[in-house]
């Protein structure tokens, strides 16, 4: 019988001819990420297991994101915590505001294609968009990984997603996989293996994958794979090895499910409050009154998001009484936005633009809302009090939906 992608990553990782889902293996990652939210808790475990030394500091990044710049006193116990570690064990990999961590990991080069990699944030799946097998631990797991160098995991069964054909003009890669996620529903598929494929997703860009990775976790999966390709060797500035280049779904490689799709049929939808997985077409949405729109994430925060946006509102104003934010995923990003005049047509608009990282997505440094406002946002989840009070109602959509309704101040297509 033939592997599936993560089947293939995990034989190769740990040396075996072959496994099948439900074995328990160990295997040995390439990098590891430690977030800002997480680090005083790893340390106090690393110190609690008794170690001594990081199995090897350069697989380490330790990526400050989620409470930069401090908005609560107790940030500062993250900032130190962090730092004494890094100082202690010697970890040269550190990021102060350099962006999201999602964002970076890839960005930066330090993921690469048939790659191991876990972090502390659920939203470690991204990975998946240059075919490496990534997800999320909790800060105990972390710990043992930086004593040992090592973590057991269970292999998945895989679901793979087929999609053929083009998208619409107005439909972007969060349309997709929105409408996925509501078929799926929050847990359908917990601890699986999303595998996608088709013409459609390989007319996407690595953005547009990046997209989809990220928010697998939101129908439980435990990781997110796209197959590599030219695209993914010139984003990671890679050559392509034969290990690399077989990383593809056989096609007799056993399948718990597959889901078809034809690009075509996909049409511009939200997430509607509070459940990422309530997924309504926007035209049964037209009309909502909006008090604030996100732009940003590690979701949708990258370039081609924030173009996407611009073009919606170039020559237009932010609605009377609307707040827009837009936060770019990383400082490259916000760099290569300003150069091409993407921030200035977003800025001319109306909208506020503040420096990289997640920023609304969690909660944190500015934007968040009271009870009774709406927010269409394009980040990864709308749960209760996640921008602000339980009574704040998220709606979750693509840079270019959301960009329209700022325009207008409700909820209209793009």
């Amino acid at each position: 019988m033939g592997q599936t992608i993560i089947e293939k990553i995990i034989s190769h990782n740990t040396g075996r001819a072959s496994v099948k889902p439900g074995d328990i293996v160990t295997v040995f990652p390439d990098r590891v990420m430690l977030d800002d939210i997480m680090i005083p808790f790893i340390v106090d475990k690393f110190h609690e297991m008794g170690f001594e030394k990081v199995w090897d500091p350069e697989k380490v990044v330790l990526i400050y994101d989620h409470l930069v710049p401090a908005s609560q006193q107790d940030d500062i116990r993250h900032y130190r915590a962090g730092d004494e570690f890094a100082r202690t064990y010697g970890i040269p990999n550190v990021h102060r505001s350099d962006g999201i961590c999602h964002q970076l990991m890839t960005e930066a080069g330090y993921v690469k294609p048939g790659h191991v990699v876990f972090g502390t944030d659920s939203h470690t799946t991204t990975y998946g968009c240059v075919g490496a097998f990534s997800t999320g631990i909790g800060y105990t797991e972390m710990a043992a990984i930086l004593g040992t160098g090592s973590l057991w995991v269970k292999v998945p069964e895989t679901i793979r997603v087929v999609i053929e054909g083009e998208l619409a003009p107005n439909v972007m890669s969060k349309d997709v996989i929105l409408r996925i996620i509501g078929d799926l529903g929050a847990d359908g598929a917990t601890y699986r293996a999303l595998e996608f494929t088709g013409s459609g997703v390989e007319s996407m860009t690595v953005s547009s994958r990046m997209t989809m990775a990220n928010m697998a976790i939101e129908a439980g999966a435990k990781c997110a794979l796209f197959t590599p390709d030219e695209k993914t060797a010139r984003y990671c500035e890679t050559e392509l090895d034969g290990f690399q280049k077989s990383l593809t779904g056989d096609e007799d490689a056993g399948y718990c499910r597959v889901m078809t799709y034809r690009g075509e049929d996909f049409v511009p939808v939200m997430a509607c409050p509070s459940q990422v997985d309530k997924i309504r077409d926007i035209s049964q949405l037209e009309g909502t009154v909006i008090d604030q729109v996100f732009i940003g994430s590690c979701t949708n925060g990258r370039l081609e998001d924030l173009e996407a946006a611009a073009r919606v509102l170039e020559g237009r104003k932010v609605a009377p009484y609307v707040r827009l934010i837009v936060t770019p995923a990383s400082r490259k990003i916000y760099e290569e936005a300003a150069a091409r005049g993407i921030l200035k047509t977003l800025a001319q608009a109306g909208a506020v633009i503040t420096h990289p990282g997640c920023g609304l997505c969690c909660g944190r440094t500015g934007g968040i809302l009271c009870d009774g406002e709406r927010v269409v946002a394009t980040n990864n989840r709308n749960f209760l009090g996640r921008m602000g009070t339980s009574k704040v109602e998220i709606y979750l959509a693509s840079p270019m939906a959301a960009a329209a309704c700022a325009a207008a101040g409700k909820i209209v297509s793009p």
